[in-house]
């Protein structure tokens, strides 16, 4: 099976005072997606930034202002975040999805504590004023996403043929998902994207990932498309691994902000460049965007209300 290279194009992980590169205005991020696509990228993972202050934001007007532009200069399937940021609630995360009806939007698979405060230790200046109390709040900051607002999120969603990228960060959200498919809840192909050390989450040991594979084989089967992210300096070597298993992969400012040890990647394109780059050097092929509709059963393009 061809590989599937995703981008997270900016998130709401990291602030602006953690690199320069981070896109924040709707022109910005449109710019992140498109070179992501250019790259390689099938799927473009999509947050909004207030373009004032580069602040999280939910608000669909937004998102208004840089969807219609990556779809008409891109082929990439366009994933709408259902995660949000901290201290958003359920009605406001999935916002954007509800009115786009996009073909894929992402769908956290438990609550869970979700810390970004580390952080801190390494920023010396803050260029706005929000950044500082938002990494904070993470020490004291619960990620709901209860079996209650899943299934709500999958039956409103799910209506308009919208499907789901089923982020795990532990190895209980890979039960939770199967608990969901037991039930019928949702359908095969599952594309489950697991996740690798964000604080709260899994840690980021080869052992941990080959864990949380043996389980998703064991739970779902050949009922599912495996994707990988790694976060921070882990990316590389995490998605590499995965991508040799026969994985997919996940790259992005909103995942990591480095393209080496030490060094900010300038772009969302330069991440998807050394991923395609390495799949390439291991003789593994790049999933084109509609190949991995085909694998992931998207309703395509044309089916949704981005205009």
């Amino acid at each position: 099976m061809k590989v599937i290279v995703s981008c997270a194009v900016t998130g709401s992980i990291h602030t602006p005072s953690m690199t320069p590169h981070l896109p924040l205005t709707p022109d910005e991020i449109a710019d992140g997606a498109i070179g992501a696509a250019r790259a390689g990228a099938a799927i473009v993972h999509l947050h909004a930034r207030d373009p004032h202050d580069g602040r999280p934001t939910p608000d669909p007007d937004v998102f208004a202002q840089f969807l219609p532009r990556v779809a008409a200069e891109c082929d990439a399937v366009i994933n709408i975040t259902t995660g949000g940021g901290h201290g958003m609630t359920v009605e406001e995360r999935t916002a954007a999805a509800t009115r786009f009806q996009p073909e894929l939007c992402s769908l956290n698979m438990g609550s869970m504590n979700f810390g970004l405060y580390p952080a801190l230790r390494s920023i010396k200046d803050f260029r706005f004023d929000w950044e500082e109390p938002y990494l904070e709040r993470s020490r004291d900051f619960i990620f709901r996403n209860t079996f209650a607002d899943i299934e709500r999120i999958v039956s409103n969603l799910g209506a308009n043929g919208t499907r789901f990228e089923f982020e795990c960060y532990d190895l209980g959200h890979l039960y939770n998902l199967a608990h969901f498919l037991d039930r019928g809840i949702v359908q095969p192909p599952l594309f489950v994207q697991t996740i690798f050390g964000v604080l709260g989450g899994a840690g980021t040991d080869a052992e941990d990932l080959l864990h949380q594979k043996r389980t998703a084989d064991r739970l779902f089967g050949a009922d599912y498309v495996w994707s990988v992210l790694g976060a921070g300096r882990h990316q590389t070597r995490l998605v590499t691994m995965a991508a040799l298993m026969g994985g997919s992969v996940r790259v992005g400012l909103e995942d990591s902000i480095y393209l080496a040890k030490g060094v900010l990647a300038e772009s969302n394109a330069d991440q998807v460049a050394k991923i395609v780059r390495i799949l390439g050097e291991l003789s593994l092929e790049v999933a084109t965007p509609d190949e991995a509709r085909a694998l992931l059963a998207l309703k395509g393009s044309a089916a949704t209300a981005i205009r």
